[in-house]
């Protein structure tokens, strides 16, 4: 289905989307042996300053020089690989890193889908510090699980699985609030698109980025929701060839204050495949 039927259908449902204009995109390079693979980002400090995580352990921090607010380079790279509890690098299998939130004290918590579980980590650069887990995290799906992490502003922690178990099946969402996970609402499923990233923006509303692999390029979609999962709105889709795999997402509010959805490429370390930063600015 086309993204002109899509919206059509949801005006004629009385659903007008809100409008989200692509601002620009940057093609992000580098010679570090251990670069690619980011699943997850945060911008912060007014747009020029940013964390992303890569889905092998790594977490890359930067700042991105901007002209017009436009991003035109990315400098001051710095690679840390996470750490266990005792400070030793994290092994194979559970360094699968994929959802990244950040505090204002600079805190990161980050989401695993290998061993499937949530760390607190105060610096890049610290010692894990694992959370409780939900006992749902247990039996989820291989390589399909903790995509996507965002932090509210009263400190509550928001993840979701990658798959819910059947097409018809809404997404679980579970809350990390006062030293306990609860599942308190769910989110609708709409394929083909998968979650692979979320945010929660300086308006308080949950956005969540999706992807689907058309068997030429990836798709992405972004939806936003009020906090308790209610309102959905779809913000944009994007079609075949127009970006790469897009699985990071920061909402932030510019100099203008505009919201700008800023979202980051997994390139899956493959040659024909490039790390993409892309900005969209919602006009709605």
């Amino acid at each position: 289905m086309s993204r002109y039927l899509i919206v059509a259908l949801m005006l004629w449902a009385g659903q007008a989307p809100a409008q989200a204009e692509l601002i620009g995109r940057y093609t992000w390079n580098s010679p570090a042996e251990d670069f690619g693979g980011f699943s997850g980002i945060e911008v912060f400090d007014g747009g020029t300053r940013m964390i992303a995580i890569s889905d092998r352990g790594w977490i890359a921090q930067a700042g991105l020089a901007r002209e017009d607010g436009l991003i035109t380079g990315v400098t001051d790279l710095q690679f840390t690989f996470l750490k266990d509890q005792t400070g030793a690098p994290l092994p194979r299998y559970f360094d699968d890193s994929e959802g990244l939130a950040r505090a204002e004290d600079g805190t990161l918590f980050i989401s695993f889908e290998a061993n499937h579980r949530v760390a607190r980590y105060p610096t890049a650069d610290s010692s894990s510090e694992p959370m409780p887990r939900h006992p749902d995290f247990e039996d989820m799906q291989n390589n399909s699980s903790l995509e996507a992490l965002a932090l509210g502003p009263d400190g509550a922690l928001y993840t979701l699985p990658e798959r819910s178990g059947a097409l018809d099946r809404p997404f679980r969402v579970y809350r990390f609030l006062d030293g306990a996970w609860t599942q308190p609402f769910t989110l609708r499923r709409a394929p083909p698109f998968l979650p692979v990233g979320a945010d929660i923006g300086p308006d308080g509303r949950f956005y969540l980025l999706e992807r689907h692999f058309n068997g030429l390029s990836f798709e992405s979609r972004v939806r936003r929701f009020a906090i308790d999962g209610t309102n959905e709105e779809t913000l944009l889709q994007t079609g075949t060839l127009e970006h790469d795999n897009l699985e990071g997402i920061s909402v932030w509010r510019d100099s203008d204050g505009a919201l700008r959805l800023t979202m980051i490429s997994d390139d899956n370390f493959r040659f024909f495949q490039r790390t993409e930063i892309v900005e969209y600015r919602l006009t709605d």
